[in-house]
């Protein structure tokens, strides 16, 4: 697909998120040029990159963490840099994140980590939340682990746990960022089973950061490359499997010769080097 178009969507599956024309930048240091991108409810879409493009910054700006510098960005049609703090509130009660490595209170037990959003955004008694946090951890196949502290987990459980916890108030809208870092294969393939399969069981809308191809182009319904700011293409995995489009190329297939660089840019080094004033002389 071309890269500046849109994954169709009908009124039957509006989008969620809707990025039109975003700029940002920190200072003087443009991150993202002319940004726009649907996320479709109910879809997994997963935005992918080298390190440093604008993924994790595109997620802040979508949560209101963040104001574009120009554009529009709507969530559930209302434009988010014109919510005052209540209306982020409201907004941001819908939506629930899943940061890189889980992020879990290391002090509380996966119990209390997971009733923490319940416990600081509902009325609910007690009883009815340890039904809930239970129900969670079961989904995510940790039950067992309710009175264990995260230091006693392995990375994989861990990152489950922040699962569980980031659907404990059943959200419209969950964003992760970087789920699969770090994981060994099986726990890979754990994880991304159970986002599809929680995404799908809830109703949610799911927008993955990631840089793990393989996993992503199981689970996922549509896929959006950034590169220097911009989005350089985007569409299905089976379109993006089948893409000769050269940065989608080498970034699925990991090849070395491509227009994503080696090196830095950085002046000759033979001058580095002094090399030139050496020959001459």
């Amino acid at each position: 697909m071309l890269p500046n178009s849109s994954p169709p969507t009908d009124d039957a599956c509006a989008n969620v998120v809707k990025i039109d024309n975003v700029d940002f930048a920190y200072g003087k240091r443009s991150i993202l040029k002319g940004i726009s991108l649907d996320v479709p409810r109910g879809k997994v879409v997963a935005i992918m990159g080298g390190s440093g493009c604008g993924k994790t910054t595109l997620l802040r700006l979508i949560g209101g963490q963040l104001v574009p510098s120009a554009g529009k960005l709507l969530v559930n049609g209302q434009n988010v840099a014109d919510l005052d703090r209540d209306g982020l509130y409201a907004m941001r009660r819908k939506m629930s994140m899943l940061f890189q490595f889980g992020a879990l209170f290391t002090d509380m037990t996966v119990f209390d980590n997971v009733a923490f959003q319940l416990r600081e955004h509902t009325d609910l008694p007690e009883d009815m939340i340890r039904d809930l946090v239970l129900m969670k951890l079961n989904a995510v196949g940790l039950r067992g682990t309710a009175g264990l502290f995260p230091s006693e987990l392995s990375g994989g459980m861990a990152r489950r746990v922040a699962l569980a916890r980031a659907v404990a108030l059943d959200p419209e809208v969950i964003m992760y960022d970087e789920p699969f870092a770090g994981l060994d294969p099986i726990s890979l393939a754990v994880v991304g089973n159970t986002i599809r399969r929680l995404n799908d069981a809830l109703g949610a809308t799911s927008i993955v950061v990631t840089h793990d191809v393989v996993e992503s182009l199981q689970i996922v319904d549509y896929l959006y490359f950034i590169s220097d700011g911009c989005i350089v293409g985007h569409g299905t995995p089976d379109e993006i499997r089948a893409s000769q489009e050269p940065y989608i190329k080498q970034f699925v297939h990991a090849e070395l010769d491509g227009p994503v660089p080696f090196h830095y840019p950085a002046p000759p080094y033979s001058d580095e080097l002094g090399l030139s004033r050496r020959v001459g002389t």
